[in-house]
Formats: C-alpha cells, sequence, structure tokens
C-alpha cells in the first residue's frame, strides 16, 4: 500500500483550481483563430499515398479582448503551478519521499478505493 501523505487542504484547493483553470484555457483555446497574428492560410500538396490535403484558412488574429483573455489565462496558470510546485508543504516531506508525494499528489482528488 502506498503511503499516504497529509496534504493541506490549501494545496489541494490550489491543485484543484489549476487544473479547472488549464481546461478552461484549452477550452477558450479551441475557438480561437488558429494564429494570435493575421496570417495568410495555406494548402500543402496532397501526400503521396492519400488524397488528404492540410490546410489552414487565413487567420485575422486575435482580437484585443481575445489576446487580453489569454494573457490572463496564462497568468493565472503560473499563479497555481508556482503556488503548487513551491508550496510549503513540500518542504516538511523527507527527502527520500518526494518524489512518492508528488506522485501522490497527482491523484490526491480521487475518491479513495474501497
Amino acid at each position: 500500500m502506498p503511503k499516504a501523505f497529509p496534504f493541506p487542504q490549501d494545496l489541494l484547493d490550489a491543485q484543484v483550481a489549476l487544473h479547472e483553470t488549464h481546461a478552461a484555457c484549452e477550452e477558450y483555446a479551441e475557438a480561437l483563430p488558429w494564429s494570435a497574428s493575421p496570417m495568410p492560410g495555406w494548402e500543402s500538396d496532397k501526400q503521396l499515398h492519400s488524397s488528404y490535403r492540410s490546410h489552414k484558412e487565413d487567420s485575422p488574429g486575435y482580437t484585443e479582448d481575445q489576446a487580453a483573455e489569454v494573457t490572463r489565462f496564462r497568468a493565472r496558470l503560473l499563479e497555481l503551478s508556482t503556488t503548487v510546485s513551491t508550496h510549503p508543504f513540500w518542504d516538511s516531506v523527507e527527502a527520500g519521499d518526494r518524489v512518492a508525494a508528488r506522485m501522490a499528489f497527482k491523484h490526491a482528488h480521487e475518491p479513495a478505493e474501497a
């Protein structure tokens, strides 16, 4: 049985917020143009063993509001990832247990198995 670690609630909350923010950022990014700056589209040559031609339509680039939202997401992700990775809890874990603690932390939000 793996060792149990007493993860503090603020660390667990920061990890959940990090995952939620990452998911929200990914969802937001799916609706954005493929390029942040205006770029012309392109079409590749036909592939040797396929009739598929990859292509992209012209990208109008991000609007000012879209660029600001992406910047906001990135800043929040940096803040949360720094909070999680530098949390004082990690200093309280013995050096020999830190890898195991970080691996256990990846699954700390999962319900305990019966």
